[in-house]
């Protein structure tokens, strides 16, 4: 074998090679690199590929030192890359009390503690915890919270289950401190991570929009269907579908103006003339709307309204759907905010 047989060329050369040649060359000019940020299988395959070189001609290490400096050149910014790179980054930027609770956190990570990011999650989440894990792990995991988040979740936990997890915190005197440290970390990777989903949108976001956007009939059979078989879920959605009857339970006063300038007159008429023929709640709403336009805006609807006549129930559905749409619309936009139905109860 000749003295240049096992010389590495540009051509043969992989990305991976690469990256182990331009390592091999800063560390042979003094240089230090932060390798132990990687993870250890990337710092693993370095380590082989590095063991792997030979010799290198001028020539192809010339080559990929020039690569190496154009991609440098070329990168528009350097993201943090970590957890504690980006607080350290965003410290100055943040309010003090959250920076240091974020701060808090990473500490306690490193030192085998997951019950910050645990007692971070939102209380939808961990009243998911209290319904799915052991009364055991439930019982530790309510006393790990701070005082007030637990009882909203105690609050959000059905009663039977409750009571029991609440009587099981009466047996935790003894539980052993690595015991809590380990349940802390199971929580932490089971619900402290968001899991890839399919859909952008919660099941029920997704069947409200397509509720509001079907018929009336079919609505409400569908939803009556719903409740036979999971009446929290039909509640959910119902809570997420919004209708002409909606307006006046959920929309501020001072937001009606805003709501309507984007829908022509003789749909708003149309909508109204409706509506006043409707059921109570859908005539509530349509002398909503007009208790909040200006007196002479209101006489005209009224007066077109009147004039109307009878009209054919697609043609009724589909007036209140714009109206509806464009109150949704405002909604999601952020420029009005709708009541929560809940709010009074």
């Amino acid at each position: 074998m000749s003295f240049m047989s096992d010389i590495h060329t540009a051509a043969a050369l992989t990305r991976r090679r690469k990256a182990a040649i331009v390592v091999q060359m800063l560390i042979a000019d003094g240089g230090s690199m932060p390798l132990a940020d990687l993870p250890e299988h990337l710092q693993e395959l370095l380590t082989g590929e590095m063991a792997s070189l030979r010799r290198l001609d001028r020539v192809t290490m010339d080559a990929v030192a020039d690569e190496f400096a154009s991609e440098l050149d070329a990168m528009g910014m350097a993201a943090p890359g970590s957890r504690d790179n980006a607080i350290a980054a965003l410290a100055d930027h943040l309010s003090p009390t959250l920076a240091s609770r974020l701060q808090a956190q990473m500490d306690s990570l490193r030192n085998g503690d997951h019950w910050p990011l645990v007692a971070d999650l939102a209380v939808p989440v961990l009243a998911r915890i209290m319904q799915s894990e052991s009364i055991e792990i439930c019982a530790v995991a309510l006393s790990k919270l701070p005082v007030t988040k637990a009882a909203e979740v105690l609050a959000k936990t059905p009663g039977d289950r409750a009571r029991r997890i609440t009587y099981a915190m009466s047996m935790t005197g003894d539980v052993t401190p690595d015991v809590v440290r380990r349940i802390g970390y199971a929580l932490a990777q089971d619900y402290g991570q968001t899991p890839a989903t399919a859909f952008d949108k919660a099941p029920v976001q997704r069947l409200g929009a397509i509720l509001n956007s079907a018929t009336t009939d079919t609505r409400e059979d569908m939803l009556e269907g719903l409740g036979a078989k999971d009446p929290v879920f039909a509640s959910d959605v119902r809570k997420a579908i919004f209708t002409f009857k909606d307006i006046a339970p959920r929309i501020k006063e001072t937001d009606i103006p805003t709501c309507i300038r984007a829908v022509d007159a003789p749909v708003l008429s149309t909508a109204i003339a409706a509506a006043l023929a409707g059921d109570a709640a859908v005539v509530a709403s349509a002398e909503y709307v007009l208790a909040n336009l200006s007196q002479r805006m209101a006489a005209q609807i009224r007066e077109d309204a009147a004039e109307r006549g009878p009209i054919k129930k697609a043609e009724a559905e589909a007036a209140m759907a714009a109206i509806t749409t464009a109150v949704r619309e405002l909604a999601d936009g952020g420029l009005i905010v709708m009541r929560d139905p809940d709010a009074e109860e």
